[in-house]
């Protein structure tokens, strides 16, 4: 057999995979991915604007890495085996999240305590000058003696950003708005690191605790459910198992009801909650993959996102060993819940929205007005009566197990009794 190397062109392919899905704030994330893997337990991010020559370090005091591993962390599609548990996945993260943003990226790494760093650059203007997979050993400067710094007191890796071409306008480096962008970025980073990482901030479910740091500022983790409100309601767990390859792996369901308005301890607590994609789009599954949040701000596929359903979250757990079956993508932003899973949570699901409606609609979500009559006694609009009505029934037919009968009750009414159908919800 006669075989012919099909190398692929270095500078054309490196040039495809800078926009594989990344953000600014994902490609961070992505980054500490690696840190927290490596046993870092403080991690600090620092975006300097400085014009042309604005350069972003992502450091921390994990195990270092030794002259071959550096090169295999700048390569891509690494070697590098990655075990059941780590938040790691396809050998990619570090150059395709680094590259989506800066066309130079350095790895700087003190291994031992006792021994000096070595450092390495994956620049893009070198791969396109030779057409070559190559790495470079640059002279120190001062951005490596920064960096030298900042792992000085043990174990530690930096992975520095520059030329970042993707984050400053091609004219106008060193306006004022190129500034202001900078100080936007920091501010964004440091709420998406508080909702992604949140487990870790707190060494919740087992997570390794970690310190996270952004511009000097400490990040403190954001609880998309406020379970430390004492009006958020818990439902009972939910476990489902799924298949993959010669394993059967499970999946977890965590579902909560956030209190109405006016049922928080604070305005300020109400606004926090709302978190980052604001209230409406806040709600649905959470999607954790390892501890760490991969998905959120949608129902998954499973139903749609409706004003009357965004005091419902739901955390939904799943293990690496499942990656395949959640087709997890390179940037661990996006997963897809198999129609299995989907079918599973149909029930479960529906039975938290139709919960999350009726406190939407008694509390006032918005408008911070509750009645503290009895609903029954209550002399309620008829519309409003209806819709208790449609509550009860739905309510009573997944309690009773026949939920999949009754919706298909609620699909004939909606043909023949229109109207009706709307003042009962259905």
């Amino acid at each position: 057999m006669r075989l012919t190397n099909a190398a692929p062109s270095a500078a054309r392919l490196t040039s495809s995979l800078r926009d594989i899905g990344y953000d600014f704030v994902s490609a961070v994330a992505d980054l500490i991915d690696n840190s927290i893997s490596a046993g870092a337990s403080d991690i600090s991010v620092e975006i300097e604007f400085a014009g042309a020559d604005s350069v972003v370090f992502i450091a921390d005091n994990g195990n270092g890495l030794n002259a071959r591993g550096m090169t295999e962390a700048l390569r891509f599609g690494s070697r590098r085996a990655y075990g059941s548990g780590e938040l790691g996945r396809y050998g990619l993260g570090l150059k395709t999240a680094s590259l989506s943003q800066a066309r130079c990226v350095t790895v700087v790494s003190r291994p031992g305590e006792r021994k000096r760093a070595l450092w390495r650059s994956l620049d893009l203007d070198l791969v396109a000058q030779f057409d070559e997979w190559v790495l470079a050993e640059n002279p120190r400067d001062g951005v490596i003696e920064a960096c030298e710094r900042m792992i000085d007191t043990g174990t530690g890796t930096v992975v520095v950003w520059q030329k970042l071409d993707r984050v400053l306008p091609a004219s106008g480096a060193n306006s004022g708005w190129a500034r202001r962008r900078f100080e936007v970025l920091a501010d964004k980073t440091k709420r998406h690191l508080a909702m992604v990482f949140h487990r870790f901030l707190t060494g919740e479910n087992d997570a390794p605790r970690v310190s996270m740091r952004v511009n000097g500022d400490k990040v403190r983790a954001w609880d998309p459910f406020v379970r430390h409100e004492p009006g958020t309601q818990q439902l009972p767990t939910q476990r489902f198992e799924l298949e993959s390859a010669n394993t059967i792996g499970t999946v977890e369901l965590r579902r909560y009801i956030l209190p109405g308005r006016n049922k928080f301890s604070s305005i300020e607590g109400f606004e926090s909650a709302a978190g980052p994609l604001n209230w409406n789009r806040q709600q649905g599954l959470y999607v954790y993959r390892e501890n760490r949040l991969v998905q959120w701000g949608s129902w998954a596929g499973t139903r749609g996102i409706d004003e009357h359903t965004k005091l419902a979250r739901a955390s939904l757990d799943f293990t690496s060993e499942l990656d395949e079956v959640f087709n997890i993508n390179v940037a661990k932003m996006r997963v897809s819940v198999p129609a299995q899973l989907k079918q599973m949570l149909d029930r479960p699901v529906s039975e938290l929205c139709i919960l999350a409606d009726r406190v939407y609609r008694r509390h006032g979500a918005d408008s911070g007005i509750e009645s503290d009559a009895d609903p029954i006694e209550e002399k309620l609009p008829a519309a409003t009566a209806l819709s208790e009505v449609g509550f009860a029934l739905k309510s009573a037919a997944i309690q009773s197990g026949d939920y999949e009968a009754f919706k298909k009750v609620m699909r004939l009414m909606r043909d023949q009794h229109p109207e009706l159908a709307r003042g009962l919800g259905f």
